[in-house]
């Protein structure tokens, strides 16, 4: 995994492997991208979908979706409408993989030739702790479990919240390979923690997750079925981030 921290790129880099392009609303704008321009430059067919949305949400569609183009440029790949599928997933060009996610203060898009990935999910979340009630809505025994054994000895690193990202990480990798829904109850999720430090902004945490799977998991790629997804995820400057990247097969050699 790439380390390099600073911008909410850089954190998003550490979690994807090499061959994952990433690029993020915060390098746009030092760049001197802006919201406004974001939305003018949508594509008609994106124009459209957003139409209705309220101006905040319309702004995160539209940057992210600024985020997701750059990151196909940088590819090498021709810039295409993003427009939302089935359940909501976002649609890349062909022979492309990707997956956006949001939250305040954070936007950034994830794409990687087909080639080499069967699929990608990313979630961002604020580093606080979840709403009442909602732990036990989203996990299962065994990782509420986790989650009050570790919180009892570390109270200011919010895993609730990073199971939660974790899940919906996962889901995002695994809707574009099935076309099922994964519930919070399919899949049984495993952390490990390979850094914790301290510093002036708050804690910094990074480590890998397993996620396994309690449904049937057929795809319909041709590829191996998903009875497990590993990623990464990262803790720093107040966010949690979560990834997945299913690697294509390495190719037979006879």
């Amino acid at each position: 995994m790439n380390d390099a921290r600073g911008t909410t790129g850089d954190m998003l880099r550490s979690v994807f492997p090499d061959g994952v392009r990433v690029s993020s609303w915060d390098e746009l704008l030092a760049a001197g991208r802006d919201e406004d321009a974001a939305i003018e430059n949508l594509w008609p067919a994106e124009a459209e979908a957003s139409a209705t949305y309220a101006p905040r949400r319309r702004a995160e569609y539209a940057s992210v979706r600024d985020c997701a183009r750059e990151a196909l440029r940088g590819e090498g790949i021709e810039p295409a409408a993003i427009v939302k599928g089935q359940r909501g997933a976002p649609m890349f060009p062909p022979n492309v993989v990707g997956a956006m996610t949001h939250t305040d203060g954070l936007r950034a898009a994830a794409i990687a030739r087909q080639e080499r990935f069967r699929s990608l999910g990313v979630d961002a979340e604020p580093h606080e702790g979840l709403p009442p009630g909602v732990l036990d809505a989203v996990s299962l025994p065994s990782e509420r479990d986790w989650v009050r054994a570790v919180l009892a000895g570390e109270p200011q690193l919010r895993v609730d919240k990073l199971l939660f990202s974790a899940k919906e990480a996962t889901y995002k990798a695994w809707f574009p390979l099935t076309r099922r829904w994964l519930g919070f109850e399919d899949a049984e999720l495993s952390f490990d923690t390979e850094d914790i430090s301290r510093t002036a902004t708050g804690i910094r945490a990074r480590g890998t997750f397993v996620s396994r799977i309690l449904i049937a998991p057929d795809v319909i790629d041709g590829g191996t079925p998903l009875r497990a997804l590993s990623g990464h995820w990262a803790i720093d400057s107040g966010f949690v981030v979560a990834a997945i990247a299913v690697e294509q097969p390495a190719p037979v050699r006879l």
